[in-house]
């Protein structure tokens, strides 16, 4: 049986930052679609304690898939750098609408993740942009295996766009953190000065070996 897996160490640095956004440490956490985001941001928020997560396929809509930052300015960014309870709707991708307001109140630390958490609009808030570091062919091609043929037409309009997004307002330049999935969990590289040969990992700690 795999032993659990752990982000613990990770989940310590990021708490001992400084707050970014008002009382508010936020975390971005950035990648091509299908890159593994979403699961490794809900395991981090667990390894936090329950810390929020907010989605930006939430904040996107089908005509404007990166045109999005003034509303997360307006709806999410300037109520919590206020340390007031920030009020939004998530988008629903079946209705093509806005569906009912949330609340997302300001909490420690709170985990931005999509495509797009490091742009240039989002990281003068962020405590710390983490990328995950799988190429865009592999995660493009799990994303499409995700989907199924039905949302072939919807991908190849979603590449065309991440393409013309990252090729404007790249973010992995920036991050602070690379994050690389394994088959025995996640390892990272945290810092300006790491280097592959000191990444770090989820697995270390219990004597498990490395891919």
């Amino acid at each position: 049986m795999q032993p659990q897996q752990s982000l613990e160490p990770l989940a310590r640095e990021i708490a001992a930052l400084p707050p970014s956004l008002g009382p508010v440490r936020l975390i971005g956490i950035d990648g091509h679609a299908g890159s593994g985001k979403s699961t490794f941001a809900e395991r981090l928020a667990a390894a936090l304690g329950g810390a929020p997560v907010l989605h930006l396929d939430d904040v996107a809509t089908h005509e404007e898939p990166f045109g999005w930052p003034e509303r997360l300015r307006a709806q999410v960014l300037e109520p919590l750098a206020a340390g007031r309870a920030a009020h939004w709707a998530a988008y629903d991708w079946v209705e093509r609408r806005f569906g009912p307001e949330r609340v997302l109140e300001p909490a420690p630390v709170l985990l931005v993740e999509g495509v797009g958490a490091g742009r240039r609009a989002l990281r003068p808030h962020l405590a710390r942009l983490l990328w995950m570091e799988t190429p865009r062919e592999v995660s493009w091609g799990r994303g499409r295996n995700r989907d199924g043929r039905e949302l072939s037409g919807f991908w190849d309009g979603w590449e065309r766009a991440e393409r013309a997004h990252f090729s404007d307002d790249p973010s992995r330049p920036f991050a602070d953190t690379l994050v690389r999935q394994s088959g025995t969990g996640y390892e990272w590289t945290s810092g300006a000065s790491a280097t592959p040969g000191t990444a770090r990992s989820d697995t270390e700690r219990h004597g498990l070996p490395q891919a």
